[in-house]
This record gives structure tokens, C-alpha cells and sequence, in this order.
């Protein structure tokens, strides 16, 4: 699972709120809303939270273990 809990720090230490980010940056409601739910979010928007933050990737998400491996080795053809 990759989950966004340090984009929610890091935007306060930055003091930018979501309000800014809807009205300023132009990321959307529903972007937030899945973002806020670790959920799906594109990388288009991962991006541009990285510009506005100049940050990287992985100051903004990280992938937690969350158990229920759906995928084996065997699954992937490299």
C-alpha cells in the first residue's frame, strides 16, 4: 500500500493547506479526497505535489508492507 501521511506533515511545515492547493495549485477535490484515503492518484499529480513542494517522491508517499500479497515471484516476467 502506499500511503501519504508524510504529505500531510510536510504540507504543514510548509504551511500550504489544502485550500491553497485546490485554489492555488489547481489539485482537485477528489484528488485530495484519494490522496487523503490512500488511494489511486496519478503520477501527473504526484509530480506536480513534487514541484509545488520541491521535493521527492518518497519525502511525499512510502510503500508500507499491508500483508495481503495478491502477487508470487512467479507472477512477474522480467
Amino acid at each position: 500500500m502506499i500511503k501519504f501521511d508524510k504529505l500531510w506533515i510536510m504540507l504543514k511545515a510548509r504551511d500550504i493547506s489544502q485550500y491553497r492547493l485546490i485554489h492555488d495549485y489547481g489539485i482537485s477535490k477528489g484528488q485530495l479526497d484519494r490522496i487523503r484515503k490512500n488511494e489511486n492518484i496519478t503520477t501527473n499529480t504526484l509530480d506536480i505535489l513534487c514541484n509545488i513542494l520541491d521535493c521527492e517522491i518518497g519525502d511525499i508517499s512510502e510503500h508500507v508492507k499491508d500483508g495481503n500479497n495478491r502477487f508470487k515471484p512467479d507472477d512477474y516476467s522480467y
